[in-house]
């Protein structure tokens, strides 16, 4: 458990390229402080949520087995996941969005497994595993939510990003970073903060991958079910967020009904949100998702599918409309007066598949320079390639071993000895090999004999277009080095003692063997560590009820806390509510 991968049956199937991201959870790196936060906000959200939360969400952590006493293992959660068709993998914070997607599409219940600082107990931006442990893992146990949580992945995964997005994702990484990391400098914190206000204040249009991320944000992350007048809390990112689960449910925040319009909604990671979407139910997820993914490169193809991968400048995928597929970094593409793509071209490895399978003899070893093809119909008789017939065919000498010559409707004039064909399961020719062959749109060269043999990729148009390549399997994808890692900080000599005096706490608790008795901790606590709220809130739930004398100078303690720390009294209330509340039913 503490340097191995927990894995499942799910896991083992992952691509390479997906198990690249996952790391072991190393439990034992939890601090005894780590525990006590998880108890404090998982025992506020069981009072809190039962009452705001969607039925799911506690019906769920029951058959999840998420504790309430102990941060969940991996072992334990992918051992119960199991049983629902799901799988948890722990990484480091933020991964790459498409990655992130395409783990859903594997029913992968992606898990950071760093956990909130005490100072960041209310939120924080980073993931961590409050938030995917407490916020999506009960919430799956629902078969409708976790179809739409699959097929969201699925169609996620395929959006094209922009330059932009690759840049917000490592600022907004960065940032989590600095934010939960104790060495972090206000300087620090404020230049990486000023870096992600910039990004998302600079004008650009939207592109798929920052709509769908937006679609993500409003429903798995933020949110609602039910009726805009009394709506159910759902997302992830309120039922983690002791502070935000409460305030989403006041009139501060604006309830709308979720529609695809959501997805031109930009949000702030780094505060709570204005506005909130609510879903009627879960179905009504999968319909808006549905009717978005109509709108995508991935279904409509086409001159600006081809422009957004163009744009992105990273590895995508076209598919023609014989079934052609060509997998690689595309940079430029030739257009018509009525915007049909009559040529397209990438630089560097490119692959060739068909039904996401490469095509053998056409990976990246044999176009290790890139790709380009002419599209559309020949001119003359109004035809593309896999339209014509046998008669066709032969009237244009298209025949192994023969030479041929032949003009596209578009311009596009090439000449060259047809050496081979290849076909669909259709019986369409999908690649014509060419020797000694030359390609020409108006005055431009677009190939010439001595660069090599000519594979025309056969297609009237673009069917499709998505990012990441066709085959997992052709290019090199197991080489994701992150710009920016978690920080690890060992722990100084007090900071060691006040975790060792919450182990002494939680071991009394549980009925274990202590070095300290609670006087003996209260004492330390109140000369050595003034400032720290929840271990007295611990000591007070123990001796409530048991030792008055004792228990009115716990209280007191902590009344002087709320006056001396304004931004925890509300913290500190609610813990006292709890524990009293929870006395309260015991007797």
């Amino acid at each position: 458990m503490s340097d191995t991968i927990v894995t499942n049956p799910l896991i083992d199937k992952l691509p390479d390229h997906l198990k690249q991201y996952i790391k072991p959870q190393n439990y034992e790196d939890y601090t005894p402080i780590n525990q006590a936060v998880w108890r404090y906000v998982m025992r506020k959200n069981i009072v809190w949520l039962s009452k705001v939360a969607h039925e799911s969400y506690l019906n769920g952590l029951e058959q999840t087995g998420i504790s309430i006493d102990h941060i969940p293992s991996m072992y334990g959660m992918n051992r119960i996941l199991q049983k629902i068709g799901w799988a948890a993998v722990a990484v480091d914070g933020f991964i790459p969005p498409n990655a992130f997607m395409e783990f859903q599409a594997y029913n992968i219940l992606v898990i950071a497994s760093d956990i909130r600082q005490l100072e960041n107990i209310e939120y924080t931006p980073a993931p961590d595993i409050i938030h995917e442990g407490a916020g999506h893992a009960p919430i799956i146990a629902n078969p409708d939510y976790a179809e739409y949580l699959r097929r969201f992945g699925k169609i996620g995964s395929k959006a094209i990003s922009s330059k932009k997005d690759y840049e917000m994702y490592e600022a907004v990484r960065l940032l989590s970073i600095l934010k939960e990391a104790p060495t972090s400098t206000p300087e620090e914190i404020a230049e990486a903060e000023a870096e992600v206000e910039r990004l998302q204040n600079e004008p650009q249009e939207f592109s798929e991958m920052s709509l769908i991320r937006n679609l993500h944000w409003w429903t798995v992350e933020y949110g609602l079910i039910g009726s805009v007048e009394d709506p159910k809390i759902y997302g992830a990112g309120l039922l983690s967020s002791i502070g935000e689960s409460e305030w989403c449910m006041t009139d501060n925040v604006k309830k709308l009904p979720y529609s695809p319009e959501a997805a031109y909604q930009d949000f702030d990671i780094t505060k709570p949100q204005p506005q909130l979407y609510v879903t009627p139910d879960f179905a009504y997820l999968s319909q808006v998702l549905e009717e978005f993914a109509n709108t995508m490169a991935l279904r409509t193809g086409g001159h600006k599918g081809l422009a957004k991968l163009v744009e992105s400048e990273n590895l995508g995928t076209i598919e023609l409309s014989t079934g052609l597929q060509i997998s690689g970094v595309f940079t430029r593409m030739i257009k018509n007066e009525d915007n049909e793509v009559i040529y397209f071209q990438t630089t560097g490895p490119t692959a060739l598949s068909y039904r996401e399978k490469e095509i053998t003899g056409h990976g990246i070893a044999t176009h290790p320079d890139g790709f380009g093809s002419p599209l559309g119909k020949l001119k003359g008789i109004n035809l593309a390639i896999e339209n014509m017939s046998p008669r066709d065919l032969k009237a244009y000498n298209f025949y192994d071993g023969k030479r041929i010559a032949f003009e596209f409707e578009s311009g596009i004039t090439v000449e060259g000895l047809n050496v081979t064909g290849m076909r669909n399961i259709k019986g369409e020719l999908i690649i014509i090999r060419f020797e000694d062959c030359t390609i020409k749109y108006k005055d431009e060269y677009l190939f010439k004999p001595e660069w090599g043999t000519f594979d025309l990729a056969v297609g009237k148009h673009i069917v499709s277009a998505f990012s990441g390549p066709a085959d997992d399997t052709s290019f090199d994808l197991v080489n994701h080095i992150p710009s920016s890692t978690t920080i690890k900080v060992t722990l100084t000599p007090e900071q060691q003692e006040l975790n060792d005096l919450y182990a002494a706490v939680r071991n009394i608790r549980e009925g274990k063997n202590s070095t300290f008795s609670l006087e003996g901790v209260f004492d330390i606590l109140k000369g050595t560590h003034q400032e720290d709220w929840l271990l007295a809130l611990e000591i007070y739930e123990l001796v409530y009820d048991l030792d008055l004398a004792f228990t009115q100078q716990v209280l007191n303690h902590l009344e002087a806390l709320k006056v001396a720390k304004p931004n925890i009294r509300h913290l500190i209330i609610s813990g006292l509510n709890i524990i009293q509340e929870a006395q309260t039913q015991a007797s």
